[in-house]
């Protein structure tokens, strides 16, 4: 069974975190600005380069220009049909936009046309206090197709996907949120004994640069951290800082039964996150999931 060996891998990862510097949104928003028109000058003198289209739509997309940023990466696809990084990142636009079913055929298309080919690291866009980029490109692509199932619902789906880029790893961050994403489908399709052998191998003497919350929130659900503690931190952040670690406490509550106080976790992310985190798009799948 495809679970089974994925979780019978048994890696250590080890890094050390850095610590976290502070932007300013206005600081980040000015920054993401120049670095776009940096893009669209690099793209004016390359018009047809793959690599100047791709990042020109990914400056877009981190602006939340998603239509615009679909629509350059789509015309980058028409000139390099057999070019994965493309699909990749039109899938990942549209699941900002909530076009799921388009994200999962974006995302199904660029798993078929980098199947034969080896894995790569993928530039980050956005990088962490470390400067190290820690997922590749494959990784990516079954990491968000995961995503797209989860978000519709589609829990054996999405954990076929997650354990695709489970077994693509290759570091205490990638390990962390596949895993995490894992045992979360692996228990809502019904299948407690994979989820639970999932679970274990989130490892505590991992240290992530960038996913440590998702192995804080493993550990949480392993009864090893303090949710209560979790969740108290988490309101004192924005964004995903905060979106993340809630809905992870909420699904915590509702796994183990209590629907109500995971209706509410649910409710108090979409009243309070106006953007479009991971944990705000699967606050509204939830609450349309949970019977009124």
């Amino acid at each position: 069974m495809l679970f089974k060996a994925i979780a019978s891998a048994a890696v250590i990862f080890c890094f050390v975190t850095p610590a976290v510097a502070t932007v300013q949104p206005g600081d980040w928003t000015a920054e993401q600005e120049r670095l776009l028109a940096d893009a669209e000058a690099t793209l004016a003198d390359n018009p047809n380069d793959a690599d100047a289209m791709i990042w020109k739509g990914r400056r877009l997309g981190y602006l939340g220009r998603n239509d615009e940023a679909i629509a350059i990466l789509e015309a980058g696809e028409r000139l390099h049909p057999d070019d994965a990084r493309f699909a990749r990142h039109i899938g990942h636009r549209f699941i900002s936009l909530r076009r799921y079913q388009d994200a999962q055929s974006a995302f199904s298309r660029a798993a078929a046309l980098s199947a034969h080919l080896p894995d790569q690291v993928e530039p980050d866009g956005l990088p962490n206090t470390a400067g190290t980029p820690v997922s590749t490109l494959k990784g990516n692509i079954w990491y968000h197709l995961g995503f797209a199932h989860y978000l519709q619902g589609e829990f054996t789906a999405s954990a076929r996907a997650y354990a695709g880029a489970a077994a693509l790893a290759h570091n205490a961050d990638a390990a962390a949120a596949a895993l995490y994403w894992l045992y979360l489908s692996l228990r809502r399709a019904g299948d407690d004994d994979a989820a639970q052998e999932v679970l274990a191998r989130v490892d505590a003497r991992w240290a992530p640069i960038e996913n440590g919350i998702y192995q804080e929130l493993a550990l949480c659900f392993r009864g090893q951290v303090d949710c209560d503690a979790i969740l108290t931190r988490a309101r004192a952040a924005q964004g995903v800082d905060y979106a993340t670690p809630v809905y992870g406490i909420a699904v915590q509550r509702l796994l183990a039964g209590d629907r109500t106080g995971a209706r509410m976790l649910f409710e108090e992310i979409i009243a309070r996150e106006a953007g479009r985190p991971f944990g705000r798009l699967a606050a509204e799948m939830e609450l349309q999931l949970l019977p009124q």
